[in-house]
Parts: C-alpha cells; structure tokens; sequence
C-alpha cells in the first residue's frame, strides 16, 4: 500500500486525495444524509485522520474499505460519530423557549386539566394522553433538559409522577453525545445557561470528586428517554406522534433533497395542532404541505376539513 500520497512518515495526514474524498462523500450521505461539500475536506480530514492512526492505516481508501466490509458497522458507527458536530448549549435560542412558557404552555395545561382530552385550540385527538416533546438531534443533552424544566416549572396541574403527563424522546446520530446526554453531567461553567430558578431547582451541584460539575437532577432525568435514531430513517410507526419537535440547526447540514425527506418524515410525525421549531437559519419555505408559520422558524400543524393532515 503506497501511503505516500496522504500521510507523512510519521502518519500524520496531510491530505486526501479526491477519489478518496469522494467515496466519503457518498458514505456519509447515504448513512447520515450529511452533505460534505469540497469545502468540508478539511473537516473530513482532521475528523477521520485520528481514527486512521488508531488503527494502523495507511490511506482513507483503505479505512474505506475497514468501514464498509465485513463487520465495519461499529466502525462505521464511530466514523459518524467523528462527522457529526455536537455544538449545543442550555436554553439554545431563548425566544423560542419564550414562545414555549407564553403560547404553549398555556394551551398545554388547558389539554392536561381535562384529563389528556383535546381542547378546541389544540386539537388533539382525546386518545393522546400525554404531552410528547421530541428533541431531534439532541446532542449532548442540554435541549431536552432544558425542554424537561420549562414543562416541569411551568405546567400546571401535573399528576404526583410527572412522567404520566410528560414524555421527551431525544435522539441522536452520535452514540459518543448520547452517552454524554445521559450521564448528565456538565461543567459548571455552564450554568449561567440557565435561568436562576430552574438552576436551583433542577440543576445538582458536584460535590467532592465532582467539584466543578453540576448534574441534571433526577426529576429531569426522568423525563427523558435518550435514543440513537437517524432522521433520514424516522418514521410516525416507529416513534409515534409528539405534540412538539425541535429540529433545529440540523437542515442546514442536508442537500436539497435529503431536506425535503427528513422534513416529511419530522412532519409525519406532529400531532395536528403540534408544533415544529427550526433553527434560526431554518425555513421550511414551503416545502411542507399543511404547516402555518406562526413565528421566525416555528411551525405548526394545520388540520385540514374532515380532520385529516397534510
């Protein structure tokens, strides 16, 4: 194997050739949906090369050939792990968990002091019995927490076990930011993340060998059910209907095509009356049958006459 076309003496790679390049184009788009246009070869490279080196190889075209043969899955699984970026934090865009405690939450307890029964605003079948929040590409966590206290403090009134009124299903790409989600564990230069009350009332603050870290505190961590799930295979069967998704600075990482499908998929899986909210960047720009702009990237599912959906 000649390695002289990518890596020093010392492997350390310096560069990927473009048919190199071009087979992980094709990888990562057909199992993430990730585009990586010619800009982003310098993000492949600084991603994989570690990977490359771990495991004694000489050239991208033969850790190809490693990830995609014979028992290559977990491999594969840590190849996108490397790929994915994981940039989140507590309370990410404020205005849209504003727009949570204003619009929907009063609307939400409405629904849950009839007993889980629709109420005319939202519309929601009387079968649903619960509140269903899916955090899609959750990363390391700090959305669904940050979802799991704004419904804690603000819905009212809720049962003795708020898991019987509350479910948040957070799912990720990325198994090494999923195992970070659910240990829940956080420096605690992040906490003026969060807003003082919830800190205090559902935040852990390390102690001893934990100096320096705060923890999701077990009410939280009973909300929410970490997941590994890829958007481009979602589907309304395999993870029911939620009352609100945020999908948020995910589309932007999608060609056009892959968009619209993980769209379909994301909308597929609203409630009529539920909401979807994107990133700031976002727009579905009408590309989604029966969804209303109701704020700066936040959407909701219209019911259409005879109450069925788009």
């Amino acid at each position: 194997m000649n390695s002289s076309r990518n890596a020093s003496p010392a492997g350390l790679f310096l560069s990927i050739p473009d048919d190199e390049f071009k087979l992980f184009q094709e990888l990562v788009r057909r199992h993430s949906g990730i585009s990586l246009g010619p800009h982003k070869r310098p993000l492949l490279l600084s991603r994989l090369a570690p990977r490359l080196r771990a495991l004694g190889l000489h050239s991208f075209a033969e850790y190809h050939r490693r990830v995609t043969g014979p028992g290559g899955q977990a491999e594969l699984e840590q190849m996108l792990d490397c790929i994915c970026t994981n940039e989140t934090r507590f309370f990410r865009e404020p205005r849209q968990f504003e727009l949570i405690r204003r619009t929907l939450l009063p609307e939400w307890t409405s629904r849950l002091g009839q007993g889980g029964a629709a109420s005319a605003a939202a519309t929601v079948p009387a079968t649903h019995r619960r509140l269903r929040v899916w955090s899609a590409a959750c990363s390391t966590g700090e959305e669904p927490y940050s979802l799991a206290m704004t419904l804690l403090h603000g819905l009212a009134p809720l049962p003795p076990d708020p898991r019987h009124a509350i479910e948040i299903l957070a799912t990720d790409l990325s198994t090494r930011a999923l195992d970070r989600a659910q240990r829940a564990i956080y420096p605690i230069e992040r906490a003026p993340e969060i807003p003082h009350d919830y800190l205090f009332a559902y935040m852990l603050r390390g102690q001893r060998s934990h100096a320096g870290e705060m923890k999701a505190g077990p009410e939280l961590r009973a909300l929410v059910t970490f997941r590994r799930e890829n958007l481009i295979q979602v589907t309304s069967q395999k993870l029911g209907r939620f009352d609100l998704v945020l999908c948020r600075n995910v589309l932007i990482y999608f060609d056009a095509a892959t968009k619209a499908l993980v769209l379909d998929r994301i909308v597929d899986c609203l409630n009529p009356g539920g909401y979807l909210f994107l990133g700031y960047a976002e727009s579905l720009n009408g590309q989604v049958r029966g969804m209303a702009n109701v704020a700066p990237s936040v959407y909701r599912r219209e019911a259409l006459r005879g109450g069925s959906t788009a």
